[in-house]
């Protein structure tokens, strides 16, 4: 039990990782390519909108934990001796 939540703990780490080196990955239904490619048509990626790249779950996650955190703290005021 304690090998497989260790398990589940590495892989976890490992794609936070990657989600901070690499926040972008490939677009899954063209491939990276941008276009996509219908009855002798070619169009742009309805998905990625031709940008070849799409951002990574992980990464939205910690992007939108980040907003929501930012929106409900106060925002930092200069420091005077008398408060």
């Amino acid at each position: 039990m304690a090998l497989a939540s260790l398990l589940i703990l590495l892989t976890a780490a490992g794609y936070a990782v990657l989600c901070a080196v690499k926040p972008f990955a490939p677009c899954r239904k063209c491939s990276g390519i941008g276009l996509r490619t219908r009855r002798r048509t070619v169009t742009v990626c309805r998905r990625c909108h031709g940008d070849r790249a799409r951002l990574r779950i992980g990464r939205r996650l910690l992007n939108d934990s980040r907003s929501i955190h930012t929106h409900g703290t106060r925002p930092d005021r200069k420091a005077t001796p008398w408060q």
